[in-house]
């Protein structure tokens, strides 16, 4: 039996994630350690943003009726999960960001000089341009959940956890410290190194992905499995 890979982002990002994994030969299973819900919000006046700045798809599938005033604006977003998201709401995606959201500010096009954020409650803050203001609207949160049923069995044995968020590090760790849960046999996969940060110490090994997207997360955890049952096979070194 290979490694336990385990899915720890919401819904519906965890099905997708968990489908594309097994679809890879990977043996994953998802809990969930967070629900997604929408959060109250004031829109801005479209007419007075240049563009949108999306980091999750999330955004656009919690920021409810107000969207459809921002029809037809363009728009920067995160991946190409999110710019699929953009586009079904109409947005006019311009630039997809190939290291986070910072990337896209450093590529921003002539007269985008006022940005709308559409952001979760927990978001990576920005080195915002001199030249660039952005305003920011928090659309959904996502709160946690108590130990997901068999996360704590799967976690007992030795198992490679994928970290899509910090804020799933955190939660991470701390639901290990307070079920007991030894970190000394789990291995992680980040998609970024300011999320393996996040984790703390103390697990197995703990890398971090080529580029923060789905792809190199799994691309990631299926090298990482090659490497462990490799690691596994080697004869046990003697004084």
């Amino acid at each position: 039996m290979t490694l336990p890979v385990l899915v720890l982002r919401p819904e519906p990002g965890a099905s997708a994630t968990l489908a594309s994994a097994r679809a890879a030969g990977l043996n994953a299973y998802a809990f969930p350690l967070f629900a997604v819900r929408p959060l109250a919000w004031e829109p801005v006046a479209a007419d007075t943003v240049d563009a949108l700045l999306i980091g999750s798809a999330n955004a656009l599938r919690h920021g409810g009726a107000a969207l459809a005033q921002y029809r037809g604006l363009p728009a920067y977003t995160v991946g190409e999960t999110s710019a699929r998201a953009a586009r079904d709401a109409g947005l006019h995606v311009i630039a997809t960001g190939r290291g986070g959201l910072q990337d896209l500010l450093d590529r921003l096009e002539p007269g985008h000089a006022r940005l709308l954020r559409l952001a979760g409650r927990e978001r990576v803050e920005l080195a915002v341009p001199p030249q660039v203001e952005i305003v920011v609207r928090e659309v959904y949160a996502s709160e946690p959940v108590p130990l997901p049923d068999g996360l704590a069995h799967a976690l007992a044995a030795p198992v490679l956890a994928l970290l899509h968020s910090g804020e799933a590090a955190v939660r991470l760790a701390q639901l290990c410290d307070e079920a007991g849960i030894a970190r000394s046999h789990i291995h992680l996969a980040a998609i970024g190194p300011r999320v393996g940060r996040r984790a703390g110490t103390g697990w197995t090994r703990v890398r971090s992905a080529a580029s923060p997207d789905d792809a190199a997360l799994l691309a990631l955890a299926a090298q990482m499995c090659q490497d462990i049952a490799h690691d596994a096979q080697l004869p046990e070194k003697r004084p």
